[in-house]
């Protein structure tokens, strides 16, 4: 009798892990690929729930891969600076989620000005891509801190991504809907710049986010861009429909990397129930097609 009920209880152990392992749930697939993000706020806003309807590009990213060969993990955190990513521990615990074939996507920027030790928010670093460093008394803490250049940390990044063997791609960031002349302002001649530089020194993959997007809100032009992308009084963080123009932007600076599998797990349009959705880059719009 005790090894019959041993042989029923084996054979739910097998039964409703299989069941499991079919689902999706609880046990992941061994050899699905992982795309981590990190950066900032305009990653991520919150907790990733569209709270105040602000939305980050990497919430809905997941829209352009194909979710059965690879799993999103969105690691970014609001607030964040290139330096306070990596001086909170943050980027230690994203580090141990990738594997050999990962990739890794990163963005900073946005939060690398400011104070670097007095204030109630010092996370700026230094301006530039050197091995310069500053030291001092972070006023918040009491602790003293060797800050290092917006460089230096995306190199420690890619260098951490490198040697577990994942695939590190640099984007610079993403930009404000701030315009001039009715063009967007770019960060060319900085934060852009010492983007590029780190990841040419590095090694590492580097997409121009930064002018990507900011020619397609140029297409859209700047009334639209404002009242239909951003939260009104923010010219930093998007709501929705904004983060999806930028996610479809990176999608296809993805596709035009040389040499970067991660093409490979992007898809042209994604279903949900009764449709399927293509961005419309001519107008900056989802559009709902028949299905095939």
């Amino acid at each position: 009798m005790k090894a019959l009920l041993t042989l029923i209880l084996v054979g739910m152990i097998v039964f409703f892990s299989s069941a499991s392992w079919v689902c999706g749930q609880n046990s992941p697939m061994p050899d699905r690929k992982r795309l981590v993000l990190i950066g900032d706020s305009t990653v991520k806003c919150g907790r990733g729930l569209g709270e105040d309807g602000l939305w980050g590009w990497g919430q809905v990213l997941g829209q352009h891969v194909d979710h059965a060969k690879i799993t999103i993990e969105n690691r970014a955190l609001g607030g964040r600076s290139s330096r306070t990513y990596w001086t909170e521990g943050l980027w230690e615990r994203s580090l141990r989620r990738l594997r050999k074939g990962d990739f890794l996507l990163m963005q900073f920027g946005h939060n690398d000005n400011g104070e670097m030790f007095e204030g109630d928010r010092p996370r700026a670093s230094i301006k530039g891509n050197g091995d310069e460093t500053v030291e001092g008394t972070v006023a918040t803490t009491g602790k003293q801190e060797v800050v290092h250049s917006y460089g230096w940390y995306l190199r420690q990044y890619i260098a951490g991504a490198q040697a577990k063997g994942a695939i590190p791609i640099v984007l610079s960031l993403v930009p404000r809907d701030r315009w001039a002349d009715g063009r967007v302002i770019r960060s060319s001649n900085d934060f852009t710049r010492w983007a590029r530089e780190a990841a040419e020194q590095s090694g590492a993959h580097f997409i121009d986010f930064n002018d990507l997007v900011a020619q397609r809100y140029e297409t859209m032009g700047q009334e639209r861009v404002g009242w239909e992308l951003f939260k009104h009084d923010d010219w930093t963080h998007t709501i929705k429909a904004g983060a999806e123009v930028n996610a479809a932007v990176l999608a296809e600076g993805i596709r035009a990397l040389d040499d970067c599998s991660l093409k490979d797990y992007l898809r042209d349009d994604y279903p949900n129930e009764r449709h399927r959705w293509r961005f419309d880059f001519g107008e900056g719009v989802l559009r709902k097609v028949s299905k095939p």
